[in-house]
């Protein structure tokens, strides 16, 4: 493409789902983690459950067991160190268990389809990734739809050979949406990686706080905190966030519109979104 020529507006969003779309909280998933250890006689804490959340699930499981405390008690119950077997049995029982519960944890994030619908009026692409497998998302895209969420793409962990933080899923994604090139493209998504994904494919990023994993909440327990503890875990989410390398914080989707044309006027100008430094 001549640079002269380069576009100088946004083209498209991806959007990742749980935390970021549906699931206020980003609650499944952690449950599940939760108690697929737990069956292993094996008690892990909610932040140890959530602390890999974006990854591939059975790299997040993976993960977990790489956690000091969890390998330590780990070697304590069998004696010896977790192996890949055992994480390919966890990750196994899983998926059918994160199926059982998705329905109860797939309800639309209030405001985010009313602003991916004005994203739409400004002439944008939609598409969507996530670390949930296209069986799980067989669940969960049915109740947005419903809802009045419904993207153009959906890819899942088996459409990469690699998931987040690789950016193997947006380069499906813009080749899918038929986008180039990819700082046309802002990925939102509510975990570190998600976000490292997004600048390592040359993309703009929006990290997603209050919804999110980082801050861990549904809706009505963000609501019931004193107003000094919930504006300090939204400025803890925000920090891990940026450390990430986010261009822009916000809490929810429901506020991504005035972003978008702030990229645009960015563009305009000639400013690309450099991929995170080697």
């Amino acid at each position: 493409m001549n640079p002269l020529n380069r576009p100088r507006q946004l083209q498209a969003l991806v959007l990742d789902w749980a935390g970021t779309m549906v699931d206020h909280g980003c609650c499944g998933p952690a449950l599940v983690f939760r108690e697929i250890f737990r069956g292993r006689g094996i008690d892990i804490t909610m932040a140890q459950a959530r602390e890999p959340m974006g990854r591939a699930k059975r790299d997040h499981i993976a993960a977990i067991t790489h956690m000091p405390e969890v390998a330590a008690a780990w070697q304590v119950r069998y004696g010896r160190p977790c192996s890949s077997e055992d994480i390919d049995a966890m990750y196994h029982d899983f998926l059918p268990l994160q199926k059982s519960v998705l329905a109860k944890h797939s309800d639309v994030i209030p405001g985010t389809a009313e602003a991916v619908a004005q994203c739409r009026e400004m002439g944008l692409k939609i598409g969507s990734s996530t670390g949930y497998t296209q069986e799980l998302m067989e669940v969960v895209v049915p109740i947005a739809r419903q809802q009045g969420y419904s993207p153009d793409c959906v890819l899942c962990v088996e459409d990469a050979p690699r998931g987040r933080p690789y950016p193997y899923l947006l380069f499906e994604a813009a080749k899918q949406m038929e986008v180039f090139p990819l700082w046309t493209i802002v990925k939102v998504d509510d975990t570190p990686v998600g976000i490292e994904a997004g600048r390592n494919a040359g993309c703009w990023t929006v990290g997603i706080t209050r919804t999110g994993n980082c801050v861990g909440l549904s809706a009505q327990e963000v609501a019931a905190l004193p107003p000094l503890e919930r504006a300090a875990l939204m400025e803890q989410a925000a920090d891990r966030l940026r450390q990430a390398g986010a261009h822009v914080i916000i809490e929810s989707v429901a506020e991504i519109v005035p972003v978008l044309h702030q990229f645009n006027a960015r563009l305009a100008q000639g400013e690309l979104p450099d991929a995170l430094p080697m």
